[in-house]
């Protein structure tokens, strides 16, 4: 349907798959049969964001008490499994970017400790290749891009890089305090 109303429109528009990994509730497995959904599907996201609890939401409630708010809550409920340890974050990010080889060392490592040692090796429906020499040749070629990435910093970063090695402030790094502008007077004159 999005397709269709878009070539109707003559425009080139995309749809962006965005998801979150370590949500609460969210488990291991969950994660793994997501990938593996993405593989079979040909996705190779990039819009991925861990989740970071902010206030006024059930995720955060979720987050914090270990309990699903949509559920009757008493002592005696069933703790759901959110995970908060940087391991468990890493890894579920790193499952729905199976296809980015920096993740591919973590991968190899943790897959086969949860159970998926059929995921990492040459098979059709492996998530990370089995040799780290693969991963070694695709790192190697993509650190061209890094370097790239690294000289478009953005100015206030190459700015405070020449403070902390010159010592001294620009004159764009001086803080100057806007003036204000003078405040009429209610008083008739």
């Amino acid at each position: 349907m999005f397709e269709r109303f878009s070539r109707e429109a003559g425009k080139k528009q995309y749809l962006i798959p965005y998801f979150i990994a370590a949500h609460p509730g969210c488990e291991d497995d969950d994660m793994v049969n997501l990938a593996q959904w993405l593989k079979r599907n040909e996705f190779k996201v990039d819009q991925v964001q861990t989740f970071y609890p902010s206030p006024m939401s059930l995720a955060t409630a979720m987050y914090h008490s270990d309990k699903n708010p949509l559920k009757k809550i008493t002592y005696k409920s069933e703790k759901l499994y959110t995970p908060k340890t940087d391991d468990q974050r890493k890894i579920q990010k790193a499952l729905l970017r199976y296809h980015d080889p920096v993740n591919w060392p973590l991968l190899r490592q943790k897959l086969p400790e949860m159970g998926f040692a059929h995921l990492v090796g040459d098979g059709k429906n492996s998530l990370v290749p089995a040799e780290e020499e693969n991963t070694k040749k695709v790192l190697s070629r993509s650190k061209g891009g890094a370097k790239r990435t690294k000289r478009n910093a953005s100015s206030a970063s190459k700015r405070s890089t020449d403070l902390a090695v010159n010592g001294k402030k620009t004159k764009s790094q001086k803080f100057n305090k806007p003036k204000r502008k003078q405040q009429r007077s209610l008083k008739p004159k």
